[in-house]
């Protein structure tokens, strides 16, 4: 039996079936996800990016698409303050890693403090263990 003039398969019309990775790129690339599926890929090779003794003592956070910010959180205020100096060069290896201009700036934050607990033993006026006067 022949085909008719007037049918046409998948490979007639342009639509021919694509490998599943060329298939998931292009549908990343329809919807716009390209730039968070390559910044959360950041969280998993942060140590091959940064480098193993800046990735031990800091963490990415969180990425501002918008803005293009990539919040990191480190595990002290020297480190914090390392990685200030520093920010200039993760930036050129994040974006080599990510794509031209993906990260703009990096902002670095110290370790988080635990919450301040004010209960019934507490004496009125006294800074506790942050007092440093007396």
């Amino acid at each position: 039996p022949g085909r008719r003039g007037g049918r046409r398969g998948a490979r007639g019309e342009g639509r021919e079936p694509l490998a599943f990775g060329a298939a998931i790129h292009r549908l990343m690339s329809d919807r716009g996800w390209e730039t968070r599926a390559a910044v959360g890929g950041v969280m998993n090779r942060w140590p091959q990016i940064v480098g193993e003794d800046v990735a031990r003592n800091s963490e990415p956070l969180h990425y501002d698409e918008d803005e293009r910010v990539l919040r990191v959180r480190c595990q002290s205020n020297s480190w914090a303050t390392e990685l200030r100096l520093l920010a200039p060069q993760l930036v050129a290896r994040l974006n080599e890693a990510l794509g031209h201009d993906t990260v703009r700036l990096l902002r670095i934050e110290g370790p988080s403090s635990p919450a301040r607990r004010y209960g019934p033993l507490r004496a009125p006026g006294s800074r506790g263990d942050r007092d440093t006067w007396g």
